[in-house]
Protein backbone atom coordinates (compact mmCIF):
# COMPACT_ATOMS: atom_id res chain seq x y z
CA UNK A 1 0.00 0.00 0.00
CA UNK A 2 2.69 2.53 -0.53
CA UNK A 3 0.91 4.28 -3.08
CA UNK A 4 -0.69 6.12 -0.65
CA UNK A 5 1.22 8.94 0.11
CA UNK A 6 -0.76 11.86 1.76
CA UNK A 7 -3.83 12.81 3.11
CA UNK A 8 -5.19 13.94 0.35
CA UNK A 9 -4.54 10.76 -1.37
CA UNK A 10 -8.13 9.37 -2.64
CA UNK A 11 -10.38 6.31 -3.40
CA UNK A 12 -12.64 6.38 -5.93
CA UNK A 13 -16.23 5.28 -4.91
CA UNK A 14 -18.79 3.30 -7.41
CA UNK A 15 -19.93 6.55 -8.89
CA UNK A 16 -16.29 8.00 -9.50
CA UNK A 17 -16.36 10.37 -6.94
CA UNK A 18 -13.34 10.94 -4.94
CA UNK A 19 -12.88 10.57 -1.64
CA UNK A 20 -9.83 11.22 0.43
CA UNK A 21 -8.38 8.34 2.12
CA UNK A 22 -8.67 9.64 5.91
CA UNK A 23 -11.57 11.35 7.19
CA UNK A 24 -11.65 13.65 10.27
CA UNK A 25 -14.22 12.50 12.48
CA UNK A 26 -16.42 14.76 14.92
CA UNK A 27 -18.60 12.24 16.95
CA UNK A 28 -18.66 13.52 20.48
CA UNK A 29 -17.08 16.49 19.61
CA UNK A 30 -19.26 19.18 21.57
CA UNK A 31 -21.22 21.56 19.65
CA UNK A 32 -20.19 25.17 19.46
CA UNK A 33 -16.21 27.04 19.62
CA UNK A 34 -14.62 23.23 20.31
CA UNK A 35 -16.51 21.54 17.17
CA UNK A 36 -15.36 24.58 15.18
CA UNK A 37 -11.98 25.09 16.37
CA UNK A 38 -11.18 21.42 15.87
CA UNK A 39 -12.77 21.15 12.45
CA UNK A 40 -10.37 24.40 11.90
CA UNK A 41 -7.37 22.79 13.19
CA UNK A 42 -7.90 19.43 11.24
CA UNK A 43 -7.81 21.49 7.80
CA UNK A 44 -4.88 23.51 8.92
CA UNK A 45 -2.82 20.32 9.51
CA UNK A 46 -4.24 18.89 5.75
CA UNK A 47 -7.31 17.20 6.30
CA UNK A 48 -9.90 17.39 3.36
CA UNK A 49 -12.64 14.97 4.64
CA UNK A 50 -14.76 15.86 7.44
CA UNK A 51 -17.60 13.45 8.92
CA UNK A 52 -20.54 14.64 10.82
CA UNK A 53 -24.03 13.84 11.59
CA UNK A 54 -26.89 15.26 12.25
CA UNK A 55 -27.66 13.01 15.68
CA UNK A 56 -23.88 14.61 16.68
CA UNK A 57 -25.56 17.91 17.45
CA UNK A 58 -22.76 20.02 15.78
CA UNK A 59 -23.43 21.00 11.86
CA UNK A 60 -24.02 24.12 13.02
CA UNK A 61 -20.43 24.68 14.61
CA UNK A 62 -18.65 22.21 11.56
CA UNK A 63 -19.72 24.39 8.75
CA UNK A 64 -18.61 27.37 11.00
CA UNK A 65 -15.04 25.69 11.06
CA UNK A 66 -15.41 24.82 7.50
CA UNK A 67 -16.09 28.50 6.71
CA UNK A 68 -13.56 29.92 8.82
CA UNK A 69 -11.00 27.72 7.06
CA UNK A 70 -11.17 29.93 4.09
CA UNK A 71 -11.56 27.19 1.53
CA UNK A 72 -13.46 26.71 -1.45
CA UNK A 73 -15.93 24.51 -1.11
CA UNK A 74 -14.91 22.03 -4.06
CA UNK A 75 -11.32 21.81 -1.79
CA UNK A 76 -12.92 19.72 1.15
CA UNK A 77 -15.20 16.56 0.98
CA UNK A 78 -18.08 16.69 3.73
CA UNK A 79 -19.88 13.62 4.90
CA UNK A 80 -23.43 13.88 6.99
CA UNK A 81 -25.85 11.38 7.76
CA UNK A 82 -29.47 10.69 8.29
CA UNK A 83 -30.87 10.59 11.73
CA UNK A 84 -32.86 7.49 13.37
CA UNK A 85 -36.51 10.05 13.49
CA UNK A 86 -36.06 10.97 10.24
CA UNK A 87 -36.48 7.57 8.13
CA UNK A 88 -38.75 8.23 5.17
CA UNK A 89 -39.49 9.61 2.29
CA UNK A 90 -40.48 12.88 2.89
CA UNK A 91 -38.71 13.12 6.37
CA UNK A 92 -35.46 12.48 4.52
CA UNK A 93 -35.97 14.72 2.07
CA UNK A 94 -36.35 17.35 5.42
CA UNK A 95 -33.99 16.50 7.66
CA UNK A 96 -31.21 16.53 4.51
CA UNK A 97 -32.44 20.47 3.41
CA UNK A 98 -31.93 20.99 7.54
CA UNK A 99 -28.44 19.61 7.44
CA UNK A 100 -27.19 21.56 4.36
CA UNK A 101 -28.77 24.76 5.67
CA UNK A 102 -26.93 23.82 9.54
CA UNK A 103 -23.58 23.50 7.43
CA UNK A 104 -24.06 26.56 5.26
CA UNK A 105 -23.47 24.67 2.44
CA UNK A 106 -25.15 24.02 -0.79
CA UNK A 107 -24.51 20.24 -1.02
CA UNK A 108 -22.46 17.35 1.02
CA UNK A 109 -20.24 15.15 -0.80
CA UNK A 110 -21.78 12.20 1.01
CA UNK A 111 -25.45 11.51 2.74
CA UNK A 112 -25.36 8.16 5.11
CA UNK A 113 -28.59 6.48 6.33
CA UNK A 114 -26.79 6.14 10.02
CA UNK A 115 -28.76 3.14 11.52
CA UNK A 116 -30.21 0.71 9.42
CA UNK A 117 -33.11 -0.30 12.44
CA UNK A 118 -34.01 2.17 14.23
CA UNK A 119 -36.05 1.36 17.58
CA UNK A 120 -39.53 3.34 16.23
CA UNK A 121 -39.33 1.79 12.92
CA UNK A 122 -38.64 -1.62 14.10
CA UNK A 123 -41.78 -3.48 12.34
CA UNK A 124 -41.20 -1.61 9.21
CA UNK A 125 -37.28 -0.94 9.26
CA UNK A 126 -36.92 -2.32 5.38
CA UNK A 127 -39.59 0.07 4.36
CA UNK A 128 -38.72 3.24 6.12
CA UNK A 129 -34.84 2.40 4.57
CA UNK A 130 -36.46 1.97 0.91
CA UNK A 131 -38.06 5.15 1.49
CA UNK A 132 -35.33 7.25 2.79
CA UNK A 133 -32.75 6.08 -0.01
CA UNK A 134 -35.56 7.02 -2.50
CA UNK A 135 -35.04 10.55 -1.26
CA UNK A 136 -31.52 10.24 -1.56
CA UNK A 137 -31.48 9.01 -4.80
CA UNK A 138 -33.33 11.95 -5.83
CA UNK A 139 -30.98 14.19 -3.79
CA UNK A 140 -28.22 12.29 -6.20
CA UNK A 141 -29.63 13.19 -9.13
CA UNK A 142 -30.20 16.87 -8.04
CA UNK A 143 -26.62 17.56 -7.04
CA UNK A 144 -27.75 18.20 -3.62
CA UNK A 145 -25.40 15.05 -2.73
CA UNK A 146 -22.50 13.74 -4.52
CA UNK A 147 -22.69 10.58 -2.89
CA UNK A 148 -24.54 8.33 -1.11
CA UNK A 149 -24.45 5.76 1.73
CA UNK A 150 -24.96 3.81 4.84
CA UNK A 151 -23.84 3.71 7.97
CA UNK A 152 -24.23 0.39 10.85
CA UNK A 153 -25.86 -2.04 7.54
CA UNK A 154 -24.94 -5.72 8.34
CA UNK A 155 -25.24 -7.80 5.32
CA UNK A 156 -29.10 -8.39 6.22
CA UNK A 157 -30.01 -5.10 5.74
CA UNK A 158 -28.02 -3.91 2.55
CA UNK A 159 -29.31 -7.33 0.56
CA UNK A 160 -33.05 -5.69 1.43
CA UNK A 161 -31.84 -2.19 0.42
CA UNK A 162 -30.72 -4.08 -2.75
CA UNK A 163 -34.20 -5.25 -3.60
CA UNK A 164 -35.75 -1.89 -4.42
CA UNK A 165 -32.26 0.46 -4.93
CA UNK A 166 -31.72 1.67 -8.23
CA UNK A 167 -27.93 2.76 -6.94
CA UNK A 168 -26.16 0.35 -4.41
CA UNK A 169 -24.69 2.42 -1.73
CA UNK A 170 -21.18 3.61 -2.25
CA UNK A 171 -19.92 3.49 1.30
CA UNK A 172 -21.31 2.00 4.42
CA UNK A 173 -19.28 3.31 7.85
CA UNK A 174 -18.92 0.63 10.31
CA UNK A 175 -17.14 0.66 13.70
CA UNK A 176 -14.33 -1.14 12.59
CA UNK A 177 -10.67 -1.54 14.40
CA UNK A 178 -8.01 -3.76 15.39
CA UNK A 179 -11.24 -5.22 18.16
CA UNK A 180 -13.39 -5.85 15.46
CA UNK A 181 -12.64 -6.44 12.06
CA UNK A 182 -16.52 -7.14 11.54
CA UNK A 183 -15.03 -9.58 8.57
CA UNK A 184 -18.69 -11.20 7.04
CA UNK A 185 -19.37 -6.98 6.75
CA UNK A 186 -16.46 -5.91 4.97
CA UNK A 187 -16.48 -8.90 2.81
CA UNK A 188 -20.26 -8.23 1.37
CA UNK A 189 -19.31 -4.60 0.71
CA UNK A 190 -15.96 -5.65 -1.21
CA UNK A 191 -18.07 -8.10 -3.12
CA UNK A 192 -20.59 -5.24 -3.69
CA UNK A 193 -17.84 -2.25 -4.37
CA UNK A 194 -18.64 -0.69 -1.59
CA UNK A 195 -15.96 1.38 0.18
CA UNK A 196 -15.57 0.15 4.37
CA UNK A 197 -15.16 3.98 6.02
CA UNK A 198 -14.27 3.03 9.76
CA UNK A 199 -15.45 4.66 12.44
CA UNK A 200 -13.82 4.82 16.03
CA UNK A 201 -10.88 3.36 14.36
CA UNK A 202 -8.87 3.64 17.37
CA UNK A 203 -11.89 2.15 19.41
CA UNK A 204 -12.77 3.37 22.71
CA UNK A 205 -9.69 4.77 24.28
CA UNK A 206 -8.81 1.34 25.31
CA UNK A 207 -6.97 0.45 22.15
CA UNK A 208 -4.24 2.46 23.76
CA UNK A 209 -3.80 0.34 26.62
CA UNK A 210 -3.08 -3.07 24.84
CA UNK A 211 0.53 -3.87 25.11
CA UNK A 212 0.97 -5.30 22.41
CA UNK A 213 0.17 -2.52 20.49
CA UNK A 214 2.25 0.30 22.66
CA UNK A 215 5.35 -2.12 22.43
CA UNK A 216 5.10 -1.92 18.63
CA UNK A 217 4.35 1.75 19.01
CA UNK A 218 7.81 1.90 20.67
CA UNK A 219 9.80 -0.31 17.88
CA UNK A 220 8.09 1.65 14.88
CA UNK A 221 8.68 5.04 17.01
CA UNK A 222 5.24 6.02 16.79
CA UNK A 223 1.96 6.50 18.73
CA UNK A 224 -0.42 3.94 19.07
CA UNK A 225 -3.00 5.88 17.44
CA UNK A 226 -0.34 5.89 14.55
CA UNK A 227 -0.11 2.21 14.14
CA UNK A 228 -3.52 1.55 14.47
CA UNK A 229 -4.35 4.20 11.86
CA UNK A 230 -1.82 2.91 9.55
CA UNK A 231 -3.37 -0.64 10.14
CA UNK A 232 -6.65 0.29 8.95
CA UNK A 233 -5.09 2.38 5.39
CA UNK A 234 -3.10 -1.10 5.14
CA UNK A 235 -6.43 -3.04 4.68
CA UNK A 236 -7.74 -0.66 1.93
CA UNK A 237 -10.46 1.04 5.14
CA UNK A 238 -10.70 4.37 5.60
CA UNK A 239 -10.51 5.87 9.17
CA UNK A 240 -12.39 8.84 10.53
CA UNK A 241 -10.29 9.73 13.47
CA UNK A 242 -11.20 11.59 16.29
CA UNK A 243 -9.76 14.52 18.26
CA UNK A 244 -9.67 17.74 19.99
CA UNK A 245 -6.27 18.11 20.51
CA UNK A 246 -4.33 20.07 17.75
CA UNK A 247 -1.13 18.44 18.41
CA UNK A 248 -3.18 14.65 18.11
CA UNK A 249 -4.87 15.57 14.83
CA UNK A 250 -1.46 16.71 13.59
CA UNK A 251 0.16 12.90 14.88
CA UNK A 252 -3.03 10.86 13.43
CA UNK A 253 -2.10 11.97 9.92
CA UNK A 254 1.29 11.92 9.78
CA UNK A 255 0.54 8.34 8.32
CA UNK A 256 2.68 7.93 5.25
CA UNK A 257 6.46 7.65 5.90
CA UNK A 258 6.46 3.84 7.46
CA UNK A 259 4.51 0.88 6.39
CA UNK A 260 3.20 -2.24 9.02
CA UNK A 261 5.14 -5.51 8.20
CA UNK A 262 2.82 -8.43 7.50
CA UNK A 263 3.71 -10.01 10.41
CA UNK A 264 2.54 -6.99 12.73
CA UNK A 265 -0.65 -6.59 10.46
CA UNK A 266 -1.30 -10.18 11.06
CA UNK A 267 -0.20 -9.58 14.51
CA UNK A 268 -2.87 -6.65 15.11
CA UNK A 269 -5.49 -8.62 13.08
CA UNK A 270 -5.75 -10.57 16.09
CA UNK A 271 -6.48 -8.29 18.68
CA UNK A 272 -10.06 -9.34 18.50
CA UNK A 273 -12.54 -7.77 21.79
CA UNK A 274 -9.42 -6.02 23.23
CA UNK A 275 -11.80 -2.41 23.14
CA UNK A 276 -15.16 -3.59 22.82
CA UNK A 277 -17.29 -4.88 19.81
CA UNK A 278 -19.54 -3.28 17.21
CA UNK A 279 -23.02 -2.36 18.53
CA UNK A 280 -26.10 -4.75 16.72
CA UNK A 281 -28.35 -3.00 15.00
CA UNK A 282 -31.25 -4.88 15.44
CA UNK A 283 -31.32 -4.63 19.15
CA UNK A 284 -30.54 -0.85 20.13
CA UNK A 285 -32.80 1.10 22.06
CA UNK A 286 -33.00 4.46 19.54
Amino acid sequence: MTHLTKLTDTYTLANGVEIPIVGFGTWQTPDGDVAKSSVEAALKAGYRHIDTAAAYGNEESVGAGLKASGLKREDYFLTTKLWNADHGYEAAKKALDTSLQKLGVDYVDLYLIHWPNPAAFRDNWAEANADSWRAMEEALEAGKVRAIGVSNFRPKHLDELLKTAKVTPMVNQIFLNPSDLQPEVVAYNDAHNILSEAYSPLGTGKIFEVEALQKMAERYNRSVAQIVLRWSLQHGFLPLPKSVHEDRIIQNGQLFDFELSHHDMTLIDDLHGVAGLATDPDTTNF
